[in-house]
């Protein structure tokens, strides 16, 4: 079982526009709603590809009730932690060009008392699961070493631990050594301090980490693909041209396919780059199913260094 922890889940409303003009008043021609929280999504994607899975968050409100609700139809075990706050809306602008605008609502204020119980349920449910995913950014409330804890609580109950997350709380998950970082090209850079504008730099960078006590790191890189840098292995994985819908939970689905084949090695990058490929196409935040994804399309090279990732889409 693939445990997701999602400290900041969303009700996500994607609105589909011809063009987006500011300023003025825009029409949608299109709607959708789907629960929301880069666990939550990564959960999506394993139960659809019938990996037992359990997606743990924190739930407050009419739209906490409203998360769950959308997430039974999909299969999701859901095991929420009440709060007082109110689970955050988000809402996604999506242009005819893929081109996609987000504003994402801060999240609720998680009470110490929420807090413990949120972290004494992950832990619970790690020590009956192979991993423990921690997504996302987190709400007030929540310290940025809470990623780095839950790994210590989680390996000491025998599961192994995933961090996909950015800024201060990616940055303090590093020290607790997770066996896998799964951070984007900006998120990289910005853990990096400094420019990354070669596929050598990347992977150099990840090195870093890895001697710092990380177990793997695989970097989605956009249209240019995922790099996956283990310790004594680097490939790198080249999806075929599609048309994009969305881009939102892309990078999430590529953590899910990654985990669904084995989370380690160039078989599991290439499932993730389908993955990550085949939720492009989809509408707003709908996760692919296995109907949607072609991992024989997926390339598999060894890194090449000079590679040229200067303008990639993360």
């Amino acid at each position: 079982m693939i445990v997701t922890v999602t400290p900041n889940p969303s009700l996500d409303r994607t609105l589909r526009l011809a063009d987006l003009h500011r300023g003025e008043v825009n029409r949608a021609e299109a709607v959708r709603l789907d629960p929301g929280g880069k666990g939550v999504n990564v959960a999506r994607a394993l139960a659809a590809a019938g990996t037992p899975t359990v997606a743990l968050l924190p739930a407050g409100g009419p739209v906490g009730e409203r998360l769950a609700d959308l997430l039974a139809p999909e299969g999701v075990p859901v095991v929420a932690v009440p709060i007082t706050g109110s689970t955050r809306s988000n809402i996604t602008l999506v242009e005819a060009d893929g081109t996609t605008t987000k504003i994402n609502e801060p999240g609720p204020r998680i009470s110490p008392a929420e807090l413990a119980t949120l972290e004494g349920r992950a832990v619970e449910l790690a020590a009956r699961g192979e991993w423990l995913v921690c997504c996302g950014s987190l709400p007030a409330g929540v310290p940025d070493d809470f990623y780095a804890r839950l790994t210590k609580l989680a390996r000491e109950a025998g599961a192994k631990v995933a961090v996909d997350s950015s800024g201060a709380p990616l940055a303090a998950a590093c020290a607790g050594g997770p066996d896998l970082l799964k951070p984007n090209l900006d998120e990289l850079i910005e853990l990096a301090g400094r420019p990354l504008p070669l596929l050598g730099d990347v992977v150099a960078f990840c090195r870093e980490l890895i001697s710092g006590g990380v177990g793997r790191v695989l970097v989605s890189l956009g249209a240019r693909g995922a790099v996956l840098v283990e310790e004594t292995e680097t490939h790198h994985a080249l999806g075929p041209l599609v048309a994009v819908r969305s881009t939102v939970g892309a990078g999430d689905a590529a953590l899910a396919g990654f985990l669904h084949a084995g989370g380690t090695g160039p078989r599991a990058l290439r499932t993730a780059v389908a993955y990550g490929t085949a939720a492009v196409t989809q509408e707003g935040s709908r996760m692919p199913t296995p109907e949607d994804v072609h991992p024989e399309q997926v390339h598999v090279l060894e890194a090449d260094p000079t590679f040229t990732l200067s303008g990639a889409a993360a």
